[in-house]
């Protein structure tokens, strides 16, 4: 297996997906949201495949997509009839969901591989917008039930080699994920939102941290100002996790490229490249 070191890495993105399918229908309060994915992909290389860690995927172990032609899950409610139309036919890449699966297995990390699964709106709903055309083959991969920010990290670990495969990593979640919180009135949180937000950012970009005190920081993210607050429940966080344990043995110092309102709440995305 060819060493992450001897090509050029792929790139590793923590995005926003937005409330459900409402980035597709137009909404307004995602305009920005919707005007950065559909922009970041020139500052990405064309990648051969693209692997999703999705927020809205828990599994006992680390799981991914199996099958040549995943189907879509309409994994929301509530909505248009529309949003239960749409169609994003990206094939998915058997022999990579294989190759995640022997590397987790390498490492001592219990996964499995289902070919029924379909992808879920955290994968499609961005995707959509970034890459339209649909022509990218498409592998997604689960969060763990325990939520556990450590060993999140750990299967990113696992998974560094990818970065030489030109394979480009998204994690799809929230920086900010308090669903009651979008729909409050006014200044309602935004001090909460600010702080927390602002110690994200500290933790993925600043460059006075070592290697240690930044994933220490990131497995004691509670401890974080407004932390629960912010995230009542972890799981639109922690596809960040992997996405730093993919990314931290070569370029630990992840870029800010959004930090935006959406639906009135200060949204974060970093790149790490």
């Amino acid at each position: 297996m060819d060493s992450p070191s001897s090509k050029k890495l792929s790139s590793v993105i923590y995005i926003p997906h937005g409330g459900g399918p409402l980035p597709i229908l137009g909404d307004k309060a995602h305009e920005k949201m919707v005007t950065f994915l559909k922009e970041i992909v020139q500052d990405l290389d064309q990648p051969s495949a693209i692997l999703v860690i999705s927020a809205h995927w828990e599994e006992d172990q680390a799981t991914t997509t199996g099958g040549n032609c995943p189907g879509l899950i309409y994994d929301y409610y509530g909505f248009p009839e529309e949003a239960y139309r749409l169609q994003y036919s990206a094939t998915g890449q058997p022999q990579l969901a294989k190759e995640i699966f022997e590397l987790l297995a390498t490492h001592g990390i219990p996964a499995k591989v289902s070919e029924q699964r379909g992808f879920d709106h955290g994968m499609y709903i961005p995707l959509m917008l970034m890459y339209p055309a649909a022509n990218i083959p498409c592998v997604q991969l689960s969060l763990l039930k325990n939520l556990d920010p450590k060993q999140h990290i750990n299967i990113g670990k696992a998974l560094r080699s990818l970065r030489g495969k030109n394979i480009l990593i998204v994690g799809s979640g929230m920086s900010f994920h308090n669903l009651k919180r979008f729909f409050s009135k006014g200044n309602d949180g935004d001090k909460e939102n600010h702080e927390f937000d602002s110690w994200l950012i500290e933790t993925c970009t600043d460059k006075e941290l070592s290697t240690d005190e930044r994933e220490q920081r990131l497995i004691e993210w509670q401890k974080a100002p407004s932390a629960r607050y912010c995230h009542p429940r972890e799981d639109h966080l922690l596809p960040l996790h992997v996405c730093y344990g993919i990314a931290c043995a070569e370029t630990p110092i992840a870029k800010v490229v959004f930090n935006q309102d959406i639906m009135g709440k200060k949204v974060t995305s970093l790149l790490w490249q």
